[in-house]
């Protein structure tokens, strides 16, 4: 008798352990589902509290009041970050209706074809060229996606405001409750103190490492590009500028994707003085200014190999969108970690 109410209640128990497993289950995709439209303000909310994380504790040492200190450094971190974006912002929309109409008067004038036919041994390569690639078609197709991307991104302003206003919202949070949310994390994690101290200081690294090593690299190189593509009075520099930017942020490519095209347009044009005067600035200034400011920003605190870091980055963004730039070297990190903890274990 009393053996068959251990073997029933035994079975009972099972079951109810099951069904908490398939409640918790339950609950964790629904959580999830919930927090994904969250993703990209938790990123950059995350980011920009770890890259400030020594602003704000000198505040809170000198104010003395949690609230008022992380009120306050959202405030400055708003000023440093949204006015100058803002701005560019503006000024790049503007760039980019313009640049679009200017490439393509100059494809419907056929004023590049007048270039390339000026210079004999490259006339035969645009030949085949058009041959093989309807190019006023090209770019026109491209000016048009190029001034309807302007318009979508004026329209979908709102909605980025609202992104805007939330990440700040939850970088309030992030700084003041700084201590109680490492907490929680430690007392729901499987890893010893000491290991959670490793996890927390390679993705603290990997932020650090990803916003000034390539972020802040990226805008200098841009900036850098932007700057002499407007000096020499190309159009759209602050275009540009941003496209160089962007493709410096992704290993293996880079700004010369954009200076090189310009350089050997403008020497086919005439302009050898401002061609050799790109090419130099960009390939001695734009391409090696990473060298010199990586290990500056950067020092030795995390540098991934280039393959890991692009496939981080790319298959970042493809997953994650925007937020991936962030979240792609940081899953990677954490993984990579993971890793070597269980090969620690292992005997």
């Amino acid at each position: 008798m009393n053996t068959e109410n251990t073997s029933d209640w035994g079975s009972r128990s099972h079951i109810h352990v099951i069904a908490l497993m398939a409640a918790t289950a339950l609950g964790i995709y629904l959580c999830y589902r919930m927090v994904l439209p969250f993703v990209p303000a938790l990123t950059w909310a995350l980011a920009l509290a770890v890259l400030f994380m020594p602003v704000h504790r000198w505040l809170a040492s000198t104010v003395k009041h949690s609230n008022l200190a992380a009120s306050i450094s959202v405030v400055v971190i708003g000023l440093i970050v949204v006015m100058p974006a803002t701005f560019v912002g503006q000024r790049l929309v503007s760039e980019a209706v313009t640049g679009a109409d200017t490439i393509r008067a100059k494809v419907d004038s056929g004023e590049w074809q007048r270039v390339l036919d000026a210079h004999p041994r490259v006339a035969p390569i645009a030949q085949m060229i058009e041959r093989r690639i309807d190019l006023p078609g090209t770019i026109s197709a491209i000016a048009a996606w190029l001034t309807n991307a302007t318009a979508s991104f004026v329209r979908g302003s709102v909605i980025q405001a609202i992104g805007v206003l939330l990440t700040f919202y939850l970088l309030f949070y992030f700084l003041r409750d700084q201590r109680a949310v490492l907490l929680a994390i430690r007392s729901l994690s499987p890893l010893s103190k000491a290991e959670m101290d490793r996890l927390f200081s390679r993705v603290g690294d990997t932020v650090y490492a990803t916003i000034y090593g390539t972020f802040a690299v990226a805008v200098v190189q841009g900036t850098l590009g932007g700057l002499m593509f407007w000096w020499l009075g190309l159009p759209a520099p602050l275009l540009w500028g941003l496209v160089m930017a962007v493709l410096a942020v992704i290993p293996v490519l880079g700004a010369f994707i954009v200076w090189i095209p310009a350089a050997l347009f403008l020497a086919l044009a005439g302009s050898w003085g401002k061609a050799l005067i790109l090419a130099l600035w960009g390939g001695v200034v734009v391409g090696g200014i990473d060298n010199v400011i990586y290990p500056i920003l950067v020092g030795n605190r995390l540098k991934l190999h280039t393959i890991p870091a692009f496939m981080a980055i790319v298959g970042g963004l493809i997953v994650f969108g925007p937020s991936g730039l962030i979240l792609g070297p940081v899953a990677l990190t954490v993984t990579v970690l993971l890793l070597e903890i269980w090969q620690s274990r292992t005997p």
